[in-house]
């Protein structure tokens, strides 16, 4: 599936979903009618949100998306800023003299960079942080002008580093800094915290149809409750009724949701025990 997020610096909501079939699964593979690529299907979903009004003021954008330039131009006819990761095989352009390219890998780009090229930078995560950054900037190929891309290592040599992540973003130079590219992009980080609450949580992989209208639904739903239970947890109002404590994480919240349910079923249980035992009856069960 491909999906597009709302944050807001409080809040991560799910916006819209599309289903991505592999071309092996269509009877003429790429060459479908039905084939279509994940950011194409991406596009389309940003496009739905464009015309709701929402302008995002960042678009966040793994290295699927980021490594592809037609994608990035895509972003940027609609004058959207965005900040995507990049495969560490990209070639960047750092000379243009002489009306000669000089044309270098990334990695390659990183392990050329002195010392002094990355500026150390706290991220303040359950368990402090520390990585080393270099913002650099560079050209691309089919990209008119230039763009800033980030090396981000978890040491402070290329040698040391055991984890190093490259960035790419349109946003001006004097705003990309090394702070501001990787303080941006860990917010990208509520979008794998929303899968894995609505997987563990909600049943988001847990589903018996195939059809693609049932799956649709089926998705729907789940961003639905996830949405539900999000907003009861922001504005205090399973809090207030159904909590001892303070919901602070999603689970909570959903725990003291399902005691408002409980107790509201066997409130009306109590005033309609004949219409439960009708029921139960017609399906051949005897209820006690």
């Amino acid at each position: 599936m491909v999906t597009t997020h709302l944050y807001d610096g409080q809040k991560s909501l799910p916006l819209d979903i599309e289903l991505y079939q592999h071309a092996s699964s269509l009877p003429q593979g790429k060459k479908d009618i039905e084939f279509k690529k994940k950011p194409e299907l991406a596009i389309a979903l940003i496009d739905r949100s464009l015309k709701r009004g929402y302008r995002p003021g960042i678009v966040l954008i793994d290295a699927g998306y980021g490594n592809n330039t037609t994608f990035l131009l895509e972003l940027e006819k609609r004058k959207l800023k965005y900040l995507g990761g990049l495969a560490k095989n990209r070639k960047v352009i750092i000379d243009k003299s002489a009306n000669k390219l000089k044309e270098i890998r990334l990695d390659k780009l990183a392990q050329s960079l002195p010392v002094e090229a990355f500026t150390p930078i706290q991220l303040n995560l359950d368990k402090p942080k520390t990585i080393w950054v270099a913002p650099v900037e560079v050209e691309l190929s089919q990209l008119e002008g230039n763009r800033t891309i980030a090396i981000v290592m978890n040491a402070s040599t290329f040698e040391q580093a055991s984890d190093v992540d490259y960035f790419i973003t349109n946003v001006s130079s004097s705003v990309a800094t090394a702070e501001w590219i990787v303080t941006t992009y860990t917010q990208r980080n509520w979008i794998e915290v929303f899968y894995r609450e609505a997987k563990g949580w909600l049943g988001l992989s847990e589903y018996q149809v195939r059809d693609y209208r049932s799956l649709i639904r089926h998705f729907i739903l789940v961003f639905c409750a996830y949405t539900f239970i999000l907003w009861h947890t922001k504005t205090g109002g399973l809090r207030r009724r159904w909590a001892t404590k303070p919901l602070n994480t999603f689970t909570e919240a959903l725990e003291a949701f399902r005691t408002a349910m409980s107790f509201r079923f066997v409130e009306w249980l109590n005033q309609n025990r004949d219409v439960f035992i009708s029921y139960k009856a017609a399906l051949g069960f005897v209820w006690g």
